[in-house]
């Protein structure tokens, strides 16, 4: 991992100073420098790598090349690069003015929100800065106060000195004052609402425009509250940890680990850097950036510092989408993996694919609406669908329950739910709620199998989600067990999915009722044969019919093979059942560990995995799949 050395993008608004120019050495050529963006991947302003096999990249060309890795998973939350870091010189009072929360960014703008804090790095004396109201206000007065001019009577004048840290969520009413140098951290966003400039003309010879409509709807009208203290954090908030670095001749260690990366914004003084065989000296204005898993790093030297990195978010939330062939469940899963809310969609496979993605959407959306749970609440989207799914891109190649072919569904459901959104194969993703809180909790090697219509599989392995090199996962339901056997739907003879599935056990107990007309099962189904299913088979075979009987030893033993050779292959903890064929419970698995016991190598010695039924049942799709994020 390489430290990293950014150049900012640089910003030119009338309310600038020169002080970035002549005393940062920042290599601006025009008269007026009010901004320097310097760690930045916002398309109004890149920041740029300077050094190493990166250079002259942007950052956001460098994490793309990279891998999101260099983030840290503290940030597979964020569908961007979460923060925005620069230096602003304010020579001139800003414009008074606020920033919208996520909810209303993303459904308004289609960028996020902005909560950000400031660091006075310097300021004259007697300097000030508006912070929030000095009392409540109505909707109506704010309005009219903007309208005559008489705003700056109910905001709350800060005076601030340096070293002095303020933190303004998103609604808050805010406006650096002149002469003030500040160090700001905020989230990846540039939305501003401008209510009051001073009755300023922009550069192109007229009043800058306001936007008071958008500012009185997301304003909180009221003197800001006292915050928790986050001490040893100079702040902490979802969308940034900050921490001030300081020395005087002499030497800080630090870490960083794999949860986030971290940048490093030198407000005075200049120093090393030590990271592995790597050194870098720095100065005064420069801006470092350390990749996650970077492990320990040596700073030396006389200066001052701001550290930016990511915190785990608290108490965070997932979605869970479970694409079913009659029906779509959608969950909201906590740490505990319990839904905490929950509702349905009906499959409708009448209309196109991105009218139902859109219903997904809009039908997720409206649950976390009716459960007043913030979309920023959650930090990601997990769908379980059935068919070839390329996770890496979002895109179902083919699913024949729904009829799809190259279906781009994270990007057509990221037009409704803005997080990042993790698709994989429905059986994988039952599997994952089985092993996340169901039949395998805390096993890091699982085989699961789901016995229905066909024969789906998911393989757990050292408590990673097995794909294979190729798209599509694993198919183990389309590996033979009878050569020259019975054609399977996907054009091989002898598929363990032709005998193994309750489609399979339904054929065999017809081929048995045929050869006796005094079968129970021809009573059982009305001596209708096309109305036999799994349960009738079992169920005869429970009453000692022949038919019955002889139809389940089959399918038993073509399940037992099966099962025996992913134990052979994989060698798991335990597996797990799952499927209609599964409800006929601890019969089963007691059965199947009693046939398979002996068919599994070196178990003289070893003691081989245990058949267990799936406990989830319909819930295994959801809590798996917001496993995925």
């Amino acid at each position: 991992m390489a430290i990293l050395k950014l150049a900012p993008s640089f910003k030119d608004y009338i309310w600038g100073g020169r002080r970035l120019i002549e005393e940062y050495h920042k290599p601006y050529e025009g008269d007026i420098l009010a901004e320097s963006w310097e760690v930045s991947c916002h398309p109004d302003g890149p920041s740029f790598v300077t050094n190493g096999a990166y250079a002259g990249k942007t950052l956001q060309e460098y994490i793309d090349l990279a891998g999101r890795e260099v983030l840290g998973t503290n940030c597979r939350r964020f569908d961007e690069f979460p923060v925005l870091i620069k230096f602003i010189d304010a020579k001139d009072n800003l414009s008074i003015q606020v920033h919208p929360d996520n909810a209303y960014a993303l459904k308004y703008e289609h960028q996020y929100g902005k909560t950000e804090m400031w660091y006075v790095v310097d300021c004259e004396e007697g300097a000030y800065l508006y912070y929030g109201f000095n009392r409540e206000v109505s909707k109506e007065e704010f309005a009219e106060r903007i309208k005559n001019n008489t705003l700056l009577e109910v905001l709350n004048p800060v005076k601030v000195k340096k070293g002095d840290v303020l933190f303004i969520e998103s609604g808050t009413i805010h406006a650096i004052g002149k002469n003030i140098l500040i160090a700001e951290i905020q989230q990846n966003s540039n939305v501003t609402y401008r209510v009051y400039d001073y009755g300023r003309i922009g550069k192109d010879g007229k009043p800058r425009e306001l936007h008071v409509e958008k500012a009185l709807e997301v304003t909180r009208r009221e003197p800001v509250r006292p915050r928790e203290n986050c001490a040893p954090h100079v702040a902490a908030c979802d969308y940034f940890v900050v921490d001030k670095l300081s020395a005087e001749n002499e030497k800080l260690t630090g870490f960083v680990g794999k949860e986030s990366f971290k940048s490093i914004l030198v407000m005075e003084g200049e120093g090393e850097i030590v990271n592995g065989d790597e050194k870098m000296s720095f100065k005064k204005g420069d801006s470092l950036f350390l990749p996650a898993d970077s492990g320990a790093y040596e700073i030396s030297g006389t200066f001052e510092a701001l550290a930016t990195s990511e915190g785990a978010k608290k108490d965070p939330l997932r979605i869970g989408i479970d694409m079913g062939g009659t029906s779509i469940k959608i969950g909201v899963v906590n740490e505990k993996n319990e839904i905490i809310a929950r509702t349905v969609l009906e499959t409708r496979l009448d209309i196109a694919p991105e009218e139902l993605i859109a219903n997904m959407g809009k039908v997720t959306r409206k649950l976390l609406e009716d459960s007043n749970i913030p979309l920023d609440q959650c930090v990601g989207v997990g769908i379980g669908s059935p068919g070839t799914i390329d996770d890496e891109n979002g895109v179902v190649i083919y699913s024949n329950n729904y009829a799809w072919e190259n279906v781009p569904l994270r990007a057509e459901l990221k037009k409704y739910l803005p997080l990042p959104i993790y698709i994989n194969n429905d059986a994988n993703c039952a599997m994952l709620g089985e092993t996340a809180a169901g039949a395998a909790a805390g096993r890091k090697n699982v085989v699961f199998l789901t016995l229905g219509t066909g024969v789906g599989g998911g393989f757990l392995i050292d408590g990673k989600l097995f794909n294979g090199g190729l798209l599509g996962g694993t198919e183990f339901g389309h590996t033979v067990v009878q050569v020259g056997g019975v054609r399977c739907t996907c054009g091989r003879e002898g598929c363990l999915e032709s005998y193994a599935s309750a489609t399979g056990l339904i054929r065999m107990a017809r081929e048995q009722m045929e050869k006796r007309p005094d079968s129970l099962l021809w009573k059982l189904c009305d001596g209708d044969k096309s109305k036999v299913n799994a349960e009738l088979a079992f169920k005869a075979s429970d009453e000692k019919d022949e038919a019955g009987i002889l139809a389940v030893k089959e399918y038993m033993k073509y399940l037992a093979a099966g099962i025996a050779n992913a134990i052979n292959m994989f060698r798991p903890e335990v597996v797990v059942l799952g499927g209609g064929i599964s409800n006929r419970g601890e019969k089963l698995a007691e059965k199947l560990n009693e046939m398979v016991k002996d068919e599994c190598f070196g178990h003289t010695f070893v003691k081989p995995a245990k058949v267990v039924i799936a406990t989830l049942k319909n819930d295994a799709g959801i809590i798996g799949a917001a496993a995925l994020c």
